[in-house]
């Protein structure tokens, strides 16, 4: 009789056990709050998804400065400025040292790095890093923003393509400047073992001369290049990733403000 009543008691004591257990676990989770998927974030979803296809951040391409010039390519391209057949976008970081390659050309038609090499900056803009900035006539310095590509054309430097800029007063006088993409020797492992940097330009992003076929065939035809740099006074209305967001994720296309 006894044993016959632990045992009840122990079968008295699981069932009491498990309905605790049971009462603590939740049901659903109903009464939490919705996470609200917002245009901005699925933007920056749409961000990351190209840079991580692309392998950017192998190459020494910061996150940042991609989305600032993913998002100027966006807006330019809304307005009409660049070509509509064509979705290759330029970078060239300043912010890094001449003797890394700071260029990157990129086909975000299939989220593919196309190219990866060295970049050259203006004489007066800095040794080997990049620190001052003009638009002004004969200061063989560099200037930052948004350019478009233009015509190409033979001239001195030999074949050269020559540039439009897009932010006014910061790069605004690229053409009267004459600042082109162009080949140039000193823009060589050579001139960096020399050097310890690589040579510099008159304000031209000078690229290999091995190279600048490929470069002018590939980034020809209203196509844009970003060129970044830390300048407190620089400003570009192309830099709105809020309009750009508007452009990517359209209202109508899947809901801009889901919830999951």
């Amino acid at each position: 009789m006894r044993k016959y009543l632990l045992g009840g008691a122990g079968i008295t004591f699981s069932i009491l056990a498990l309905t605790i257990i049971i009462s603590w676990i939740p049901c659903s989770n109903r009464n939490l709050p919705d996470k609200v998927v917002t245009q901005d974030s699925l933007y920056n979803l749409h961000v990351t998804k190209i840079y991580n296809a692309a392998h950017l951040e192998q190459t020494g391409l910061s996150h940042q400065v991609f989305e600032k010039a993913l998002t100027g390519f966006y807006n330019l391209k809304n307005v009409g400025k660049v070509s509509s057949e064509k979705s290759i976008l330029t970078i060239a970081d300043f912010d890094q040292n001449s003797t890394k390659k700071r260029l990157w050309i990129i086909d975000l038609s299939i989220d593919s790095l196309l190219l990866n090499t060295w970049v050259a900056h203006g004489q007066r803009s800095g040794d080997d890093l990049a620190t001052r900035f003009s638009d002004a006539r004969d200061s063989n310095e560099s200037s930052l923003g948004f350019y478009v590509t233009a015509e190409v054309y033979k001239g001195k430097h030999g074949r050269s393509l020559r540039l439009d800029g897009m932010d006014e007063g910061y790069n605004s006088n690229a053409r009267s400047r004459s600042i082109v993409v162009h080949g140039a020797p000193y823009v060589s492992q050579g001139t960096i073992n020399e050097l310890g940097r690589l040579g510099r330009s008159q304000g031209c992003p000078a690229v290999p001369a091995e190279l600048s076929d490929k470069v002018i065939n590939t980034i020809e035809g209203k196509t844009v290049i970003f060129i970044n740099g830390t300048h407190q006074s620089y400003f570009s209305k192309y830099l709105n990733a809020h309009l750009a967001a508007n452009i990517v994720v359209p209202m109508q296309d899947s809901s801009l403000i889901a919830r999951i």
